[in-house]
């Protein structure tokens, strides 16, 4: 024989209301939810949500919703092995965006739905044991931290990113500046006689080795050994 199903337990709250508008007004806002199936009679309004359906396509998670002259009455099921205290929660979540809906047209006690939802909250911490409060409380703290690394993460991307941009422009110009470099370190023998002669002519027949190195960033050893070239070719005259 095919297992049996267990059936889903029943339970419902009443709170004290106020009907301001015509029932044919409530439905009309009410079918603005599709997932809603709206009935309608002379004296009110019926609200149906199915959440789950059984193996025969019956609705197995529902709430009805009675929405009177005087009073709204919810009756929901709770399914097999479920809290009853969180489910509870659920479907009181369910009914506060359904009367978010119907704004001034249906005003309910506010003062019972308050003792309600305190009543459930109360009903919620004692039902958690210590473990779970301090698995909730550390899992809240993680949330926390994981929102906080998230923030700084996207903080630190935007930094790389500029960084990233430096580091490339610095790199161009790091290239540059050795590209010049290569090319007056490998300045021909031929072009370097020519600009020590030139340098010597313009500074009153003496050089500054130090100068000159700094300034074409030659050797000072290279420098002095091209002057000795020039001596002994005769293109320089060394003076004590």
């Amino acid at each position: 024989m095919p297992e049996t199903v267990p059936e889903p337990k029943v339970d419902g709250f009443k709170i004290q209301a106020e009907m301001r508008a015509k029932p044919e007004k409530l439905a009309s806002t009410l079918r603005q939810a599709s997932f809603l199936k709206i009935s309608k009679d002379r004296d009110g309004v019926s609200v149906a949500y199915v959440e789950s359906r059984d193996i025969n396509k019956k609705p197995f998670v529902f709430s009805v919703t009675r929405f009177s002259k005087d009073e709204v009455e919810v009756i929901y099921t709770i399914p097999p092995g479920a809290s009853p205290t969180r489910r509870r929660l659920n479907v009181i979540r369910y009914f506060l965006n359904i009367m978010s809906m119907l704004g001034d047209s249906y005003n309910i006690k506010n003062e019972l739905l308050y003792q309600l939802i305190e009543q459930t909250v109360k009903e919620m911490d004692e039902y958690a044991t210590g473990d779970y409060k301090k698995l909730y409380d550390m899992y809240d703290s993680l949330r926390k931290d994981a929102e906080d690394l998230r923030r700084s993460s996207i903080i630190l991307k935007r930094q790389v990113k500029g960084l990233t941009k430096e580091n490339y422009d610095l790199k161009n110009e790091n290239d540059e500046l050795k590209l010049k470099l290569e090319a007056l370190q490998g300045m021909s023998d031929g072009v370097l006689k020519t600009k020590l002669q030139g340098w010597i002519a313009d500074h009153g027949g003496s050089i500054s080795i130090s100068d000159f190195s700094r300034m074409y960033r030659v050797p000072e050893a290279r420098i002095e050994q091209v002057l000795d070239e020039l001596v002994k070719g005769g293109f320089l005259e060394f003076v004590k």
